[in-house]
């Protein structure tokens, strides 16, 4: 398989890209909350090894095989499986990673358009004096229309087509390039207007507190879990991204830089978020209710709410978008390689199928779902089977390619351990033994 032509201009670049394709809306919206209400400190803590013993391992995975196969997915995984000759059908993990990345984000631009939406709404100053009944009820209006869900959803599947169709340098790399850095400097203005609330001390009690009696097993189920599902592991994007790292890379780097900056994200989201609810005396809470309804009436009562508020969802946008330019980037390739088309007509073909198939998102939010089996609607049966079964499948498969299956001697050549070291023995067992059982627990805990 020939090397693509696109290469990231610098190290920098594919950090940004894959730190800013990971730091999604479940960063803001449920590992906040999730850390305060399981211990605190103690489940900080406990996340942090789960990283390092179970996202780290995957993720120099994905980039060793992307490294070196230098291809879509499906096609990386079956010429590393022959290069370590082992059988092509392992090209099959690759592309169920593009499946599922493809499956979430018909979702996922649906949610990512409510953020528009609610990114207008702050602007012109609707939040104003909102209340506990009339941001439900805003919501609940913009869930029950379809044309105005439709408008959005068509506005990010536009400005992503836009995007993907420049290319890795000019479109990607220079939408991170501006995005990342932006998203960090919203982000600092409104943790400095979080610390000035008077309640940032409450905030850190609720994050940082260790709880002994919050922490429980379900407590280190529940990392192991944000742990894997945070870092993108199995949806192909870091595998993807680093099929167009130049050579001198450090995979080590790379792959410990994107967990820093994912994990820094979230708690910094945390910092913002909770003084700002707790300011205002409300509840603390988790998922689109936190970020639809419940910070909307803190924003309509606070000074200079409009402008903090429009900030906000400007924020929330650029993470959204990162991730459905980096996440959809897969599928543009394998087309562009298997099916030999061009660019333009990859991406318009990968984007034309994600808007269609987000109508049975935008329908499953109607009184009648477009879709429906077994009282579940598109939506909760997609989220069902790509989250809870689809990723840990195939994070187990990687685990095992990797850690029984995958060349020594290329797995040498990026992490530049000896294959007797300490460090590559470490790294080994961990694929080996403590990842497929750590998936496996993850997996029973979704079913």
């Amino acid at each position: 398989m020939s090397a693509p032509k696109p290469q990231w201009a610098s190290q920098m670049s594919f950090i940004f890209a894959a730190s800013a394709a990971a730091i999604g809306l479940g960063n803001i919206w449920r590992f906040p909350y999730m850390v305060g209400e399981n211990g605190g400190g103690l489940f900080v803590i406990t996340y942090l090894i789960c990283i390092v013993l179970l996202a780290l391992p995957l993720i120099f995975s994905e980039i060793i095989i992307g490294r070196d196969a230098k291809c879509n997915p499906m096609a990386a995984f079956a010429l590393m499986a022959q290069r370590s000759n082992k059988s092509k059908l392992w090209g099959i993990v690759g592309l169920l990673s593009i499946l599922t990345g493809f499956f979430i984000m018909t979702y996922y631009v649906v949610i990512a358009g409510w953020v528009v939406d609610y990114t207008v709404r702050a602007a012109i100053g609707q939040f104003s004096h909102a209340t506990e009944a009339s941001s439900k009820l805003a919501f609940k209006m913009l869930q029950s229309n379809p044309y105005e869900m439709l408008a959005a959803t068509s506005f990010v599947i536009l400005a992503s087509l836009a995007v993907n169709m420049m290319g890795i340098k000019a479109g990607i790399e220079r939408a991170v390039l501006f995005m990342f850095p932006a998203l960090l400097i919203i982000m600092f203005c409104l943790l400095g207007y979080a610390i000035s609330t008077g309640y940032f001390h409450q905030a850190l009690n609720f994050l940082f507190n260790p709880s002994h009696s919050k922490f429980s097993i379900k407590t280190v189920l529940l990392a192991l879990g944000q742990a894997f599902f945070s870092l993108n592991i199995g949806m192909g994007v870091t595998l993807m991204f680093s099929a167009y790292l130049p050579e001198g890379v450090s995979t080590k780097t790379a792959g410990i830089s994107i967990a820093i900056a994912d994990t820094g994200f979230a708690l910094l989201a945390g910092l913002i978020i909770f003084p700002i609810v707790f300011a205002n005396h409300l509840q603390a809470s988790a998922g689109p209710s936190l970020i639809f309804q419940t910070l909307p009436i803190a924003f309509g009562h606070m000074p200079g709410g409009t402008i903090i508020a429009t900030l906000f969802f400007l924020m929330l946008f650029f993470a959204a978008f990162s991730s459905i330019i980096a996440v959809l980037e897969p599928a543009i390739c394998w087309l562009i390689e298997t099916c030999h088309l061009s660019r333009k007509l990859a991406v318009l073909i990968v984007m034309m199928a994600c808007w269609l198939v987000s109508f049975l998102t935008i329908g499953s939010f109607s009184h009648k779902p477009l879709f429906s089996i077994q009282h579940k609607t598109y939506f909760e049966h997609i989220d069902f089977i790509t989250a809870s079964i689809m990723l840990p499948v195939i994070g187990l498969s990687t685990a095992l390619f990797s850690g029984w299956l995958l060349k020594k001697e290329i797995i040498k050549n990026y992490l530049k351990w000896d294959t007797s070291c300490f460090y590559y023995k470490t790294w080994e067992g961990l694929l080996r033994y403590f990842a497929p059982l750590a998936i496996i627990l993850i997996l029973l805990s979704s079913l």
